[in-house]
């Protein structure tokens, strides 16, 4: 019997589930407005060129200041890194400035910078794409720090309860 979209979708959605991602944030700056969101979707997908494509939902206040913004920063979260994620996760920028509540610093291109990430790196958009509810933007890396210590990421696994701030 052939799978039903039903079935294909539950199987698709337990094997993406069992992946466990890393979980990453993403910070963006235009016209002075800073903004920041946990990132759902997001990995390397070149490596001459390195590239990265990170997904932001359309729903989310980041995604309209990214799509206004040159740069992104993408921030590697530590393990112990659930209050960060809950903060970029649960809440909407469109309700509270999320960096009055968390500490950062300028970085390249005006960037925010996290300082309890892991690690994190900046770079240019070179290209937008239309996945559906999420579009894609295309990273071409301008500078990084890279993560320190052994210390695992935040998993997909530690955040999968939360409620995002804004409907996918």
């Amino acid at each position: 019997m052939p799978p039903t979209a039903r079935t294909t979708n539950s199987a698709f959605d337990s094997l993406i589930a069992r992946a466990d991602d890393s979980m990453w944030i993403v910070t963006t700056v235009a016209d002075g407005e800073r903004a920041g969101c946990l990132m759902g979707f997001g990995t390397q997908v070149s490596i001459t060129p390195r590239r990265f494509l990170a997904c932001l939902s359309k729903t989310n206040h980041t995604y309209r200041v990214a799509l206004r913004a040159d740069h992104l920063a993408l921030h590697l979260l530590p393990a112990d890194g659930l209050a960060l994620a809950q903060l970029f996760g649960a809440e909407t920028g469109t309700e509270i400035d999320k960096f009055e509540h968390s500490d950062w610093q300028p970085g390249p291109h005006t960037l925010p910078i996290l300082t309890a990430a892991a690690g994190w790196f900046a770079g240019k958009i070179v290209q937008t794409n239309d996945f559906g509810d999420h579009v894609g933007f295309l990273i071409d890396p301008t500078a990084a720090q890279a993560a320190t210590g052994d210390a695992p990421p935040l998993r997909f696994s530690a955040v999968a309860g939360l409620r995002p701030g804004h409907r996918a």
